[in-house]
């Protein structure tokens, strides 16, 4: 019996339906970068290497609230002044100070995105206490042993804190060159202390809020971009930890606490918890 003669256009219908399918699978990965396509080029192309401290660096010294490079300089000024350098470290501008509260400004924090922002406020600036200094909240509450009238803690400006550092970081600048005659930037140490002193003194008058509430406000945020985990901008390094001899954010101790000296510990950032 004769063999059965082969359907060549079938078999040719088929191959044709099997090439479309694969080039479109492939086309289809590399254009909307589904899994499969990333899975099939990834074997085709060697992955590029990615310096992450230079990209982290970089990133790292941006702004992205201030728009204005004369306000930038008066709050690195006024940042350094307040967290000055000297034989034990780096001061503020070194440590990227200025850059964490831009990048906090930016944020929910600067917006007061959590906060009550509606009326009515106490227009009295004296009166609405300073709410960032000093709480007294241990004499209040429930349990306290006796009920005394304090300064409300709830947030007492209709003003946000972006728009108190504006004003605030502007604000030093008039005071600097109608006291003494030159910007800020350009006065000795000695006399932009005397400025930010009389912000944290409270003789210098803002509207919408009273300027030893910026000045605490300033204050804060130095510290807090001295000390803070890199990964918010600030702490450059890790510098501000290597002074302290703080070895950063680690999952446990077991290894090392039965030691009975003191074990110095390069730092880690939450960063190396993240793959980069």
């Amino acid at each position: 019996m004769a063999d059965q003669p082969k359907d060549t256009n079938k078999i040719s219908d088929m191959s044709r339906r099997k090439f479309l399918k694969n080039s479109g699978l492939v086309a289809g990965g590399l254009v909307g970068g589904s899994l499969l396509g990333g899975i099939l080029t990834n074997q085709l192309q060697k992955k590029p290497t990615t310096n992450h401290t230079t990209v982290s660096g970089g990133l790292q010294e941006a702004r992205v609230f201030i728009n204005r490079a004369e306000d930038f300089d008066i709050l690195s000024a006024a940042t350094e002044r307040i967290f000055p350098k000297d034989d034990l470290g780096p001061g503020a501008i070194e440590l990227g100070v200025p850059y964490f509260i831009d990048k906090q400004l930016a944020g929910e924090w600067g917006m007061n995105a959590k906060e009550y922002m509606k009326g009515p406020f106490i227009t009295d600036i004296q009166a609405a206490g300073n709410h960032n200094n000093k709480r007294n909240q241990d004499s209040q509450g429930p349990n306290a042993e006796t009920q005394v009238p304090t300064p409300t803690p709830r947030y007492q400006s209709i003003l946000n804190r972006s728009e108190i550092f504006t004003l605030g970081l502007r604000k030093i600048d008039q005071v600097a060159q109608k006291d003494f005659g030159a910007r800020f930037v350009d006065l000795d140490p000695d006399k932009q202390d005397e400025v930010l002193r009389l912000f944290e003194q409270d003789k210098v008058e803002m509207k919408g809020v009273g300027s030893s509430n910026f000045f605490y406000l300033l204050l804060q945020t130095t510290i807090e971009g001295a000390y803070a985990d890199p990964v918010y901008g600030g702490n450059k390094d890790m510098m501000g930890w290597k002074m302290k001899d703080y070895p950063g954010p680690r999952a446990s101790y077991l290894d090392k606490i039965e030691e009975k000296e003191f074990i110095k510990m390069e730092p880690v950032s939450l960063r190396n918890y993240q793959g980069h």
